[in-house]
């Protein structure tokens, strides 16, 4: 059984930083892209970072580019969100995903984990 699994969410202040992090398990997702996503409540799934199969390769949001970084682990099955200088508009629940390549369109993705909460408060 395929399953992804974040963890690393939390409440933060305005300012402040956490990493999340998507454990892969089930099959090999070392020739998968990763990527990560976000949904506000009453808003659409919209796309936050994706990363390549090697890692070598990373795209960003332009809402979060500068303050977020997406890195993978020397495995592969493992994907990371660095978020740093959080705001209040980054509270959403983020879902990672893997596919077979890294774009920012959910319908790419084939796999999907079950999210987890982030918070900043102001």
């Amino acid at each position: 059984q395929v399953q992804l699994v974040e963890s690393g969410g939390g409440v933060v202040q305005a300012g402040g930083s956490l990493r999340l992090s998507c454990a892969a398990s089930g099959r090999t997702f070392s020739n998968y892209a990763m990527g990560w996503f976000r949904q506000a409540p009453g808003k659409e799934r919209e796309f936050v970072a994706a990363a390549s199969w090697s890692g070598s390769i990373s795209s960003y949001a332009d809402s979060v580019k500068g303050r977020f970084t997406i890195s993978r682990g020397n495995a592969k099955n493992t994907v990371y969100l660095q978020m740093n200088v959080l705001k209040p508009e980054d509270t959403a629940v983020y879902y990672c995903a893997a596919g077979r390549i890294a774009t920012s369109r959910p319908d790419d993705y084939d796999y999907w984990g079950q999210g987890t909460q982030v918070t900043v408060s102001s």
